[in-house]
């Protein structure tokens, strides 16, 4: 509940801090992965045509991507895969079921040589922590190893224990060196 009360002051606290401070509202993590915030309709003509998004991973509950985002239809229509990671806010890191899927489907858009957009609300907790995963497996890096360059590209990702958690699981179960 706290999660649907705070969407979107916290939302509008991201403008403000994209705006107010030298946060962008995405930043490109490696040649595929591109780790940003809820993209906003008007971002979507920016996103596939400049940079080449041809795959968006959500980790948004449908309550997140109404009104502002695309949601799977809209995506649909332009031709771009979407996958949505259902995932709630501030309190939860995605399970271990959801960052195999996305890292999978991450693969598969890297196959057909389009980039991903992989977003939550403000693109620092619940993505960061799949792009992590996806890092690890693809240079079969150490949690914070992974992180380290994520912090490199987006200074202001955020992880708590729960992520740090799932991170160092994720590792454990499927990172082999």
């Amino acid at each position: 509940m706290f999660a649907r009360l705070s969407f979107y002051p916290t939302l509008l606290y991201n403008v403000a801090m994209e705006k107010c401070t030298k946060r962008r509202w995405y930043d490109r993590i490696d040649e595929t992965v591109i780790l940003g915030a809820l993209p906003f309709k008007w971002l979507t003509t920016k996103l596939v045509e400049e940079e080449n998004v041809k795959g968006v991973v959500s980790m948004n509950e449908d309550y997140e991507l109404r009104i502002l985002s695309n949601n799977k239809k809209d995506w649909d229509r332009l031709g771009i895969r979407f996958l949505q990671l259902s995932t709630t806010d501030i309190f939860e890191a995605p399970c271990q079921g959801k960052l195999s899927r996305g890292v999978e489907f991450i693969e598969e858009v890297k196959q057909s040589g389009g980039s991903v957009y992989v977003h939550c609300k403000a693109g620092r907790t619940r993505s960061a922590t799949l792009v992590g995963c996806y890092l690890m497996m693809k240079n079969k890096w150490t949690p914070e190893d992974a992180v380290k360059h994520m912090k490199r590209k987006r200074p202001h990702i955020l992880l708590h224990t729960k992520q740090w958690d799932a991170l160092k699981m994720y590792h454990k179960n499927n990172v082999k060196c």
